[in-house]
């Protein structure tokens, strides 16, 4: 049985005490598929511009959450905010209007495969009826920005897994969105693409505020995210910074889960320094790869210096 409560409503962008709400929040949230409890008592919350990355191992619960977040599914308990609005037994057409100020990048891309990829990072907009050249103008950014803009008369099938990965980003962030969601954004690209995808996460946290959840498996995406930051210098160049190892970004936290349960919140210097024995030997890639093949690993490398801004940028 589902429990509601309306108690929970808040003004736009406020909590009930009248401050600015997280961009997401889950209160004591419990989802079962039958008799599988894939999340207990989950509690958790996303400021504004921070990245939260969500982090389990291969059937964790990860997935279920945002699929929780987007209303495609609906919690046995608990509830849910977007940006101080519970969204908790919200009929369709609302949870419609929600999901489109909401990004996501889906771990297999979800294409159209009959449509372009012009096609597939238009249709949003077209559906809003927006004007063609307003439409051009945004969508030729955007694949200029996953470097693609060359590539858009082609169909996925024609495009290697990457580049229709790179798609699915460039489609995301159709129509500016103030939070965006990406499952297992790196899964089976090669190093470079990865680079670019967590670049490009990197950019929407410092640069235009987004929030983001990421969710994976993959310590090499955790320790970029966790370690490199943006900004804008002195002749409006965009330049990636190391963090350097006695600092700590705190506008990316970690959220690590285990049955379905919390087992850790905090930042990446936090989670280095658990104790736990599981922690311990999930960053040390036990679960992800044997520690005596490090030579398999995929390490993310760094970004591109050639960079283009995306639409709806801050001031340069």
């Amino acid at each position: 049985m589902v429990r509601v409560s309306r108690q929970g409503r808040s003004h736009r962008g406020k909590d009930e005490r009248g401050l600015a709400a997280p961009a997401i929040e889950f209160r004591h949230v419990d989802f079962s598929y039958d008799d599988n409890k894939v999340l207990d008592d989950l509690s958790f919350q996303v400021a504004k511009g921070e990245i939260k990355i969500i982090l389990s191992g291969s059937g964790g619960g990860k997935s279920t959450i945002l699929k929780l977040i987007l209303g495609l599914l609906i919690p046995d308990a608990g509830q849910i905010f977007i940006d101080g609005e519970e969204i908790t037994g919200r009929d369709e057409a609302e949870m419609q209007q929600l999901r489109d100020k909401i990004g996501i990048v889906f771990q297999e891309g979800a294409l159209f495969d009959s449509l372009t990829v012009h096609e597939n990072v238009a249709y949003r907009l077209q559906d809003r009826g927006l004007p063609e050249e307003d439409i051009e103008e945004e969508v030729g950014s955007l694949l200029r920005f996953v470097k693609l803009d060359k590539e858009m008369d082609k169909l996925p099938g024609e495009l290697s897994g990457g580049m229709r990965k790179r798609v699915s980003v460039a489609r995301a962030l159709i129509g500016n969105p103030r939070i965006v969601l990406f499952d297992e954004p790196t899964v089976a690209l090669d190093p470079p693409t990865s680079g670019t995808i967590c670049d490009l996460i990197i950019e929407l946290r410092d640069l235009e505020r987004v929030s983001s959840i990421v969710v994976t498996h993959e310590m090499d995406v955790v320790k970029y995210l966790t370690s490199e930051y943006v900004r804008v210098g002195e002749k409006g160049d965009i330049q990636f910074k190391d963090e350097g190892k006695k600092l700590c970004l705190t506008n990316t936290r970690i959220l690590m889960l285990r049955d379905g349960r919390e087992i850790f919140s905090g930042t990446s210097k936090e989670l280095i320094e658990s104790d736990d024995p599981y922690i311990h030997e999930f960053i040390r890639g036990t679960e992800l790869l044997p520690e005596k093949d490090e030579s398999q690993r995929k390490a993310v490398p760094s970004h591109s210096q050639e960079r283009v801004l995306l639409p709806h940028s801050v001031s340069r």
